[in-house]
């Protein structure tokens, strides 16, 4: 691990970090009215830390997302794709979530307005980190080879 670029890092910890939120929502009391939790739909009142709307399916998708993370991660191209494909991924969730009706049947991952903004911040964060750590790794990748 130690040796790795910073963009494999970078993608380990988000694949991490992925699974940790997973795995919390799965858990009551660190997802209030778990009670609530249904499959999938926006009737899910289940919320990750009182704010993120989450469902089986929600969870089931971040849970995904991390081990395609981890699996994308073992290689500099694979890490820099996760990130700026995964981060594309979630600014399309953030259209998504910005332009349907929160209370229709369509909203069936789902998604409400707080995770609207984090899905938002992540997707740009996310590219972020897969353009900058990527280009660096490149650069190092060239300069070891010259």
């Amino acid at each position: 691990m130690r040796n790795r670029p910073l963009v494999q890092l970078a993608a380990t910890a988000v694949a991490a970090t992925f699974l940790l939120v997973a795995v919390l929502g799965f858990i009551p009391g660190i997802t209030t009215n778990y009670s609530e939790l249904s499959f999938a739909g926006h009737e899910s009142e289940a919320k990750l830390l009182g704010l993120f709307q989450v469902s089986v399916l929600h969870n089931i998708v971040h849970g995904l997302f991390g081990v395609v993370g981890f699996a994308l991660a073992r290689s500099v191209a694979g890490a820099r794709n996760f990130l700026i494909g995964g981060g594309v991924v979630y600014l399309v969730l953030t259209v998504y979530g910005s332009v349907i009706d929160l209370n229709s049947n369509i909203n069936f991952v789902p998604v409400n307005v707080a995770d609207n903004f984090l899905h938002l911040g992540l997707g740009v964060a996310m590219i972020g980190l897969g353009v900058v750590l990527g280009k660096q790794a490149a650069n190092t990748t060239t300069a070891i080879a010259n």
